[in-house]
């Protein structure tokens, strides 16, 4: 046997050729596969978990809300928050969609974030924020905001508010809800949608046509912080290098985070009334409440690839990824669906 596997490892001239040849060959076959990867349209956490293949691509649930409006994610659950006049959220099992419990925010929940340990709700119509255990569903404090806040992100350390009606953001120290002055800055006309980059604010002014980038560790604007995104921005979000923001006529615009720069194609075309996105590592996720479907551009260049419509409930009004699915808050049906 010993002496079998010294001929088998018998390093010849032709033996060292052949080894040579039989590892060039797995060289350029895992580069062919990290290159598919890169530009796939998949997140290489769902290949890992079978989660790319076309089958069963729409599931809904029909929840204890009569409309919602916003939904997120804490990892093992999904948060949906009831609006208009609903004043409750609806905590559901991500992995079979069972509804573990209904909770009381403010008056006209529009937009929920969840910050690592918790769940803020942005109540509209009682211009406060809402803070709620994401283990428990305990109600943890109230606080206030500026007038309408219509959208939330956190930054690791503060919860930013965008407020619709004044015209601004709040700042507020997610461990306590406390402002640490300062903690209002004005931005465009109606702010209503509000990311985190890693270092700055981004603000999607819907009265104005404009995104506001405000430092996020003083809320200062520096150098030049406002620009052009379409004409009516509702909704932005961080891919982790670009600042995609969703206007209501149709599109998504795409623009540098370094510099808020256009470069190549900046605006790509999508459904009709696109009100909120989402990124999922490889995809920018768009949902469109004028036709009820949602659209999937690859980050990299804005392409659709393959299958890029999908269809949903009743008119969506808000999107969220929970690591391995894209969940969809349809807000005249009062479904969630899970693709």
């Amino acid at each position: 046997m010993k002496k079998q596997s010294a001929q088998i490892l018998n390093w010849t001239p032709s033996g060292k050729s052949v080894l040579w040849l039989l590892l060039s060959s797995i060289l350029v076959v895992g580069s062919s596969v990290h290159a598919q990867l890169v530009n796939s349209v998949q997140n290489p956490l769902q290949i890992a978990v079978l989660h790319w293949y076309p089958a069963n691509l729409t599931t809904h649930f029909q929840l204890q809300l009569s409309e919602i409006c916003a939904v997120t994610s804490d990892g093992p659950n999904i948060w949906v928050a009831g609006c208009v006049e609903n004043s409750q959220v609806n905590k559901v099992r991500a992995s079979d969609g069972t509804v573990l419990g209904t909770f009381s925010v403010g008056r006209n929940p529009f937009a929920l974030v969840f910050d690592g340990a918790n769940i803020w709700s942005a109540n509209s119509m009682d211009s406060t924020v809402t803070k709620l255990r994401a283990s428990d569903g305990a109600r943890l404090g109230t606080f206030a905001t500026g007038v309408g806040p219509e959208s939330l992100a956190f930054d690791g350390s503060n919860i930013w508010v965008a407020n619709a009606t004044s015209n601004n953001v709040t700042r507020l120290r997610a461990s306590d809800g406390a402002c640490i002055n300062p903690c209002t800055f004005s931005v465009g006309f109606s702010p209503i949608g509000v990311a985190f980059d890693g270092a700055n604010i981004w603000v999607a002014n819907l009265g104005d046509g404009t995104v506001t980038r405000l430092r996020a560790s003083d809320g200062a604007c520096v150098g030049v912080c406002t620009f052009n995104a379409g004409d009516q921005p509702h909704r932005v979000v961080f891919d982790g290098f670009n600042i995609w923001v969703a206007d209501i006529n149709a599109s998504v615009t795409k623009l540098r985070a370094s510099d808020g720069a256009c470069v190549g194609i900046c605006n790509f075309p999508v459904g009709n009334v696109p009100e909120d996105l989402t990124y999922d590592g490889a995809n920018i996720w768009v949902a469109n409440g004028g036709d009820s479907t949602v659209t999937r551009l690859r980050a990299s260049d804005g392409a659709c690839v393959g299958v890029c419509t999908f269809s949903v409930g009743q008119g969506p009004r808000g999107i969220a990824f929970d690591g391995i699915n894209i969940w969809v808050a349809n807000g005249l049906d009062a479904t969630l669906s899970k693709l």
